[in-house]
């Protein structure tokens, strides 16, 4: 039972809910307060880590630089440099190496690479699945497994047979679950194509399940198909996208094309003959068998015109972003429902800055459905939400705006160094 209240006495209002305190979310985070939700504790740290960040006391000081003459990749924790010969971990207070490789030759430089982490509540075949390790592809189209911590080679796959060369690119369709390989737009030489020699075959799309790594099947994209203007394809989310060079953009469903055109499934180091050759799957010198061939037009999902081929989708309801297919609409971006094409209230997005490099565009990757559009100065975050009284209909709506001070300029960090907060480095 609740004691009442004494007579005459006014029980005080409710305190308005006011800024958190950064120590009382930390203790009510150790007392359990956030354990029902499994992303909440991960959010909460995020809020943590914004609020010292952006807070005006907060002093940041330089604890390591370093320069490179390659690409420098980084990847949860850790930084890659001179073609992933070399990797730094930057988790701790000042970047360390975890492992540094002997400089290799031309004919082994690595062209993409992916970050492969453990999968929970799975029994894999071997003790350094449940490591996380690096995909990466060679020049002379090899894949490779490697761990993420020394470098050693834990899984090798060749790729190439006689069908194709020249895979140079690696996605995920699933994040850690199915990985797409690619190669480079296959084109005739000049004297080819002044001899008459026709190519229809653009690329060819390898795609594997991870951990354990399986191949699941090889495709090509002919012209005879999808058409003459093709430009590139990629695949994302279980969808088929085929872009063309007139700002097309063409979706098609990847599940079902594997499901209807496959003409033999294969296993890696399976022996095989196929079209008259004998050979194990992934080794040396057969490679994977192109075991997907479309022979008709699939299903067309969805289609929209977008400038330089620039689309996306995501938020809830589902909606895409696209810029109109003119020269003079570059930097303007318009948010579509993808039931019916209709534009979102407030769904044109133009900062009209004045920039060397343009501003950007992109659903947020926690699935949030929030956009984050960033300009030279300006970092917009965005979100979806219903027009009042008009369930059918959904507005775009600034959450918060974050705007960078650029009056000290010699105090800016670039993105080849790592500053630190106090004793904490981020």
């Amino acid at each position: 039972m609740c004691p009442q209240a004494a007579p005459g006495r006014v029980r005080a209002a409710p305190r308005a809910p006011g800024p958190h305190n950064v120590c009382r979310v930390l203790a009510r985070r150790a007392h359990g307060f956030y354990a029902r939700d499994a992303g909440v504790a991960h959010r909460k740290n995020l809020g943590l880590l914004r609020k010292i960040m952006c807070q005006e006391s907060t002093k940041f000081k330089n604890v390591w630089t370093t320069h490179s003459a390659s690409p420098i990749a980084y990847e949860r924790g850790r930084i890659y440099m001179d073609n992933y010969q070399c990797c730094i971990s930057s988790i701790a207070q000042a970047p360390r190496i975890l492992y540094q490789k002997s400089k290799c030759a031309k004919s082994e430089k690595i062209e993409d690479a992916l970050l492969l982490e453990c999968p929970l509540g799975e029994m894999l075949p071997s003790p350094s699945d449940y490591k996380a390790s690096l995909i990466v592809l060679t020049v002379q189209n090899w894949l490779l497994r490697l761990s993420a911590d020394s470098g050693e080679v834990l899984e090798k796959i060749y790729l190439a047979g006689s069908c194709c060369k020249s895979f140079r690119y690696l996605s995920w369709d699933t994040p850690q679950e199915v990985m797409v390989v690619k190669t480079i737009q296959n084109k005739l030489p000049a004297a080819a194509r002044q001899a008459g020699i026709q190519q229809s075959v653009l690329f060819y799309l390898a795609v594997f399940q991870v951990l354990p790594l399986s191949f699941i099947g090889m495709l090509e994209i002919n012209k005879k198909i999808f058409g003459n203007s093709v430009t590139d394809v990629a695949v994302s989310n279980g969808i088929l996208i085929v872009m063309y060079s007139v700002g097309l953009v063409r979706l098609y469903n990847f599940k079902a094309i594997l499901e209807q055109f496959m003409e033999q499934p294969f296993d890696l180091g399976q022996e095989f003959n196929w079209n008259g050759q004998v050979g194990v799957v992934g080794k040396y010198p057969f490679g994977l068998p192109c075991n997907i061939k479309i022979t008709d037009t699939p299903p067309l999902l969805f289609e929209a015109s977008s400038l330089e081929n620039a689309f996306q989708i995501g938020g809830y309801p589902w909606h895409y972003i696209i810029t109109p297919n003119k020269k003079k609409h570059k930097g303007v971006f318009h948010i579509c429902s993808l039931k019916d094409n209709t534009l979102a209230k407030n769904g044109i997005q133009d900062m009209k800055c004045c920039s060397l490099e343009p501003d950007w565009i992109y659903f947020h990757p926690d699935m949030s459905g929030r956009i984050i559009h960033v300009g030279p100065n300006l970092i917009k975050v965005l979100k979806l939400k219903e027009v009042k009284n008009r369930t059918d209909q959904m507005e775009i709506a600034e959450d918060f705006t974050i705007v960078a001070n650029r009056e000290n300029c010699e105090q800016h960090c670039y993105c080849n160094s790592f500053w630190s907060s106090g004793e904490k480095a981020f």
